[in-house]
């Protein structure tokens, strides 16, 4: 499927664009190309890839020329460049919008211009119900590109997303944190312990793109199910893995969090198709023609269910250390602790 195709990844210097780099580099794809602004990273990648199939650009998506440009000859699009940080969106919210908004925005109208076959666009669970600036941000990129997917040709450029939890033990996520504080000495600091989350690796959450890959169309949000656990458990979980006695201190809620995280609406839940391991979010086929909506309506919209981490599947303390001993991250520290 991606034999002598070209592929791009926009913030691809971050955690997903280094598991889809890894995943792609075994495939017969022709070429890769990695767009983000950080130079740095850039000249890490490719110091420890050097591979001929990887392109490097510098640019942003603030600016459209820039994404325009790394976008010529490219076939598919995987958009990943966000600011995905909560607490740094409620300070600084309007650099959301620049990037997670504005830039989406222009990513797609780039790819409509230069030719793209696909656009898969990544968005979070902060995304439902969203009561922070990432995840209001967040929200409107998915609006953005629900909109823009019904203005061109799905034949000439399929425009979709995909939408999931926490990814385990990516950049500024809290299990590095917890690693960190154990190795140092510290206690593992705990927001609320009855707080829930999403539990996905990065493998899963490349698994829900290249699902949506194959069966999206256009507008669609695909969605993947997922267990959950407690921050408590978690915390427990790491401390045990690395046989810590680290004090957990509750140190109360972050700008802008949650205590539990949506995937599906109670309005997307039941028009949501159940595909097995995913859920697919339809866009909404309707037009501008108010008048029929005083005479028809949906009566289905009754529902009082959602898809949260609240209510799906629920790891204990075992099961999770069992996911987290999947993780290459967390065997590299286990590794590097047990030496020590």
């Amino acid at each position: 499927m991606f034999k002598e195709k070209t592929l791009l990844i926009t913030g691809g210097t971050g955690s997903f664009g280094n598991a889809v780099l890894k995943r792609f580099l075994k495939t017969d794809i022709d070429e890769i190309r990695i767009f983000s602004r950080d130079e740095k990273k850039q000249h890490d990648m490719r110091k420890a890839y050097s591979n001929s199939k990887i392109r490097f650009y510098i640019g942003d998506v603030r600016n459209c020329e820039s994404i325009k440009d790394a976008m010529r000859g490219v076939d598919y699009v995987f958009h990943a460049a966000a600011l995905k940080q909560v607490p740094s969106c409620e300070f600084f919210p309007m650099e959301a919008v620049k990037t997670n908004i504005f830039g989406t925005d222009n990513v797609l109208n780039s790819a409509i211009q230069t030719g793209i076959k696909k656009v898969i666009c990544l968005s979070t669970d902060k995304a439902a119900y969203p009561i922070n600036a990432m995840g209001i941000s967040k929200a409107m990129m998915e609006k953005v590109f629900v909109a823009k997917s019904k203005t061109v040709d799905p034949e000439q450029t399929l425009i979709c997303g995909t939408r999931y939890g926490n990814v385990m033990a990516s950049r500024g996520s809290v299990i590095p944190l917890f690693i960190g504080q154990i190795k140092n000495g510290q206690p593992l600091t705990v927001t609320d312990p009855n707080m829930t989350r999403f539990l996905m690796s990065l493998e899963e959450a490349i698994e829900l793109v290249f699902f949506a890959f194959k069966n999206a169309v256009a507008g669609d949000i695909m969605v993947q199910k997922a267990p959950a656990s407690t921050i408590g458990d978690l915390a427990q979980a790491v401390k045990e893995l690395f046989d810590a006695d680290n004090e957990i201190k509750i140190i109360g809620t972050r700008h802008g969090e949650k205590r539990y995280e949506t995937l599906l609406t109670k309005e997307e839940y039941i028009l949501a198709q159940d595909m097995g391991g995913f859920y697919r979010v339809t866009a909404d086929t309707r037009d501008l023609n108010y008048d029929k909506y005083f005479v028809e309506g949906n009566q289905k919209l009754s529902s009082q269910k959602e898809y949260n981490s609240d209510n799906t599947e629920r790891l204990n303390v075992e099961q999770i250390k069992g996911k987290l001993l999947q993780l290459d991250f967390v065997k590299k520290e286990l590794e590097s602790w047990n030496r020590s």
